[in-house]
């Protein structure tokens, strides 16, 4: 993985495929290390259990929040009615699986951290350690944790816009998700706030592709138990390849 990286590849598309690669390899990297088990249960069982309440509060309010947002039967014609009551429901399951999973990861942050430095001692054989200290990079947490809960009403407002709502919302919802996930390895390595955001502007093409790639497995049953975990680990490893790219 770091000699595709190291390669620096010129294309759009290779970009964006050396992001997303490391959300499987995130899957297969954890499955292979019982150690980190312990460390991921916790995080997991609370992915499963708010993102899936997400998804149905989602489903929950969204006919209400059509009722509220689209006109009445006959107001439209039937194409453009059903594109509109169906960009709602996307906007608001989406805002749904967002909130619980910011949720997610503000309640089992600490055990994330932990989990993110041993992927990463495991990864190298050694923890970079460049940060202001431990009470710094908790500062920095909560900082990227507001973040992404902020995140999840804007993606809910571009999702709305007809037609090209959705995909600007799943654009937005990869930024932030892939900006989260990435937190605890970069605030280990002395990123600022302001300076996670040029990181991510300078790898957008790797970033776009991570998220991108963790919001398809998000939607997936079967990957939800261990859905933050793996991505945790996967974003650690993305971090730690483009930081060996950048030396």
């Amino acid at each position: 993985m770091s000699a595709t990286l190291k390669a620096a590849p010129i294309s759009l598309a290779r970009r964006l495929a050396a992001g997303a690669w490391q959300v499987p390899a995130g899957f297969v990297f954890l499955l292979r290390r019982p150690r980190l088990w312990p460390l991921a249960l916790l995080p997991a069982l609370l992915a499963m259990a708010l993102v899936s309440g997400g998804f149905l509060l989602g489903l929950y309010a969204a006919p209400t929040v059509e009722a509220a947002l689209t006109p009445g039967t006959g107001r439209l014609p039937p194409v453009l009615g059903a594109v509109l009551a169906l960009t709602v429901w996307i906007a608001t399951l989406t805002a749904g699986l967002a909130l619980g999973l910011a949720v997610a990861l503000l309640l089992g942050a600490p055990l994330l951290d932990l989990l993110s430095r041993e992927t990463e001692r495991l990864a190298r054989g050694v923890l970079s350690r460049t940060s202001l200290g431990a009470v710094w990079e908790a500062k920095e947490a909560l900082r990227g944790a507001a973040y992404f809960l902020a995140a999840a009403p804007v993606i809910f407002l571009l999702s709305l816009i007809p037609f090209v709502g959705p995909v600007l919302g799943a654009l937005w919802a990869a930024r932030t998700l892939s900006f989260q996930l990435t937190d605890p390895s970069l605030a280990r390595h002395g990123l600022a706030f302001a300076a996670r955001r040029a990181w991510h502007g300078t790898y957008r093409a790797e970033s776009l592709g991570f998220g991108l790639t963790a919001l398809i497995v998000l939607v997936v049953p079967c990957a939800n138990f261990l859905l933050v975990p793996a991505l945790v680990v996967g974003a650690t490893l993305l971090v730690l390849d483009l930081k060996e790219a950048e030396t």
